[in-house]
């Protein structure tokens, strides 16, 4: 009987710090963060960070479309998994993969594709690298309210 208890006892300590090595690995990069605002000219802005891999203040301003001033607003962090298609302030998360922070995120946003990947910025088919600060304009598809495709 001993000797199943030791058996257990190592099994176990052996189960907890792969457990915990692997989810380590897994969250230590953190979530994509993305804030839907709006500039003082009203337009939808999308500005987003992951401080881990070195991104800040990446925005994506939709021209020819402004928010109201009660139009809903908030940061997301794309840190847990939810069933996609699923809304967000303005337009809607379609795919999202976050099994290794931070993972592969795609919005869908005024009639435009945007996707984060650690690799790059991918606007409507089209990749950019990443670089702190860089602007995006894109004109508004669609119109407000709605999050269907283009």
């Amino acid at each position: 009987m001993k000797h199943f208890l030791y058996a257990f006892l190592l099994a176990l300590a052996l189960y907890v710090v792969f457990y915990l090595g692997i989810e380590h690995r897994r969250t230590r990069q953190g979530p994509w963060e993305v804030s839907f605002t709006n500039s003082p000219a009203g337009e939808s802005i999308l500005l987003i960070q992951q401080p881990r891999l070195g991104i800040s203040n990446v925005t994506v301003v939709f021209t020819n479309r402004t928010l109201s001033d009660s139009a809903e607003t908030g940061t997301v962090k794309f840190d847990q998994a939810k069933p996609v298609p699923y809304d967000l302030p303005f337009g809607a998360c379609q795919f999202m993969d976050i099994t290794f922070l931070p993972g592969s995120v795609t919005l869908l946003v005024l009639g435009h594709q945007v996707e984060l990947l650690p690799s790059g910025l991918i606007i409507d088919n089209r990749k950019q690298t990443w670089q702190s600060g860089e602007t995006f304009r894109l004109e508004s598809h669609q119109e407000p309210g709605s999050s269907e495709g283009p």
